[in-house]
């Protein structure tokens, strides 16, 4: 079996594109697959030291405005295409599989014009630009959530897979990881964080989640700044009269290594609300404070959040109006309304696809048994 795997812009759309190919390996034994990306995207670094042969094209955005750079855009795009159907004419796939990105554009463009099935997979509540115009050539569309069903047209392409979860996440135990942490048993653990390079409007309200819950046995906190806010953070406990160095129920890291031990741990998460930290959440059933990363293109951070709230997993608070004493009470009330609490794991839990990547490569066999399949 031979297989292109295309993905590329952020890791929102490489990691998954990783754990698909690692998938395919484990189900068709043998299997060759070809990763193609951007020349110049983080996947043309990540990619290769992943072991897996790497091919990059040009490829960017259009500007939802009449530009010159739109004319640019274009011609790079029509170079993409054809440097995308030279790959696949002589890698000569089974199947092809987008998980979206600029590149995705061009790549299953390619393989639908040469009659190769194809998946797409949109990993947001609110599908990209490029995967809503893909949708109409892909033989397939997995989605990581059902509201994102109504963006795409023909809807007897779509399969409701999830996004798939890191192995060790999954794996990890709640005393164990507890043990690891060296957190006792019996206290309420929150978990905050803003991805690796840190959320800087969580920052600052954690500073004041801290000073309100500082000493209280009840609770432990691990605070992670990401790796760019972490001197600041420390400098504004310090300005507060929170002394890290003391600490006795929190902890304050610039990032986290075993990340899969400190969710296991968590009672409650506060963090953005991308694809990926949203997948890990409800796999686990872990009740969480969503502040969506405002920048988000199209604002889909916000869209993921709110299937979640709407569900009764989550509560979500938009980034402008986020403060201290907003985020404590949030905490407060949910630390003793454990019934609450309860209620919002369970709805976390239903959300959640523990076997997300099996049913995507499922999708892949199917386009194997039915090639022909448009």
């Amino acid at each position: 079996m031979r297989f292109i795997v295309a993905g590329g812009g952020t890791g929102g759309h490489i990691y998954p594109a990783l754990a698909i190919a690692g998938g395919l390996k484990e189900r068709y034994p043998g299997a060759e697959i070809l990763y193609i990306g951007t020349s110049k995207g983080m996947e043309a670094d990540i990619i290769p030291k992943e072991g897996l042969p790497f091919k990059g094209i040009e490829a960017t955005g259009l500007q939802r405005k009449l530009t010159l750079r739109n004319f640019i855009t274009i011609w790079q795009a029509c170079r993409g295409l054809c440097q995308a159907r030279g790959m696949i004419r002589s890698w000569r796939p089974d199947v092809v599989i987008g998980t979206g990105g600029y590149v995705c554009g061009p790549v299953i463009l390619a393989a639908a014009l040469n009659r190769i099935p194809t998946l797409i997979h949109e990993q947001n509540a609110l599908p990209g630009l490029t995967n809503r115009l893909l949708a109409r050539f892909a033989t397939t569309v997995a989605v990581t959530f059902s509201a994102s069903e109504k963006y795409f047209p023909r809807q007897k392409k779509i399969r409701l897979t999830g996004l798939p979860v890191r192995p060790e996440v999954l794996q990890a135990e709640k005393q164990e990881a507890l043990s690891n942490l060296g957190i006792g048993n019996g206290r309420f653990v929150l978990l905050s964080f803003g991805g690796s390079r840190g959320a800087r409007t969580i920052n600052k309200a954690m500073v004041r989640v801290i000073k309100l819950f500082a000493s209280d046995p009840r609770i432990y906190i691990l605070h992670v700044t990401g790796t760019t806010g972490y001197e600041e953070f420390l400098s504004d406990c310090a300005a507060v009269g929170i002394d890290t160095a003391k600490a006795e129920n929190f902890r304050v890291m610039s990032y986290v290594y075993n990340m899969q031990d400190a969710l296991a741990a968590a009672d409650l998460v506060v963090s953005r609300s991308g694809a990926a930290t949203l997948a890990e959440l409800t796999t686990l059933g872990i009740p969480a404070i969503l502040v969506p990363y405002p920048y988000a293109a199209e604002n889909h951070q916000e869209y993921n959040a709110r299937a979640l709230e709407k569900e009764g997993a989550a509560r979500v608070v938009l980034d402008s109006r986020l403060d201290g004493d907003m985020l404590g009470d949030m905490v407060a009330d949910l630390l003793v309304d454990r019934g609450r609490l309860s209620a919002m794991a369970l709805a976390s839990l239903k959300l959640g696809r523990k076997q997300a990547l099996a049913d995507i490569i499922n999708c892949v066999d199917e386009l194997i048994q039915s090639p022909g399949r448009q």
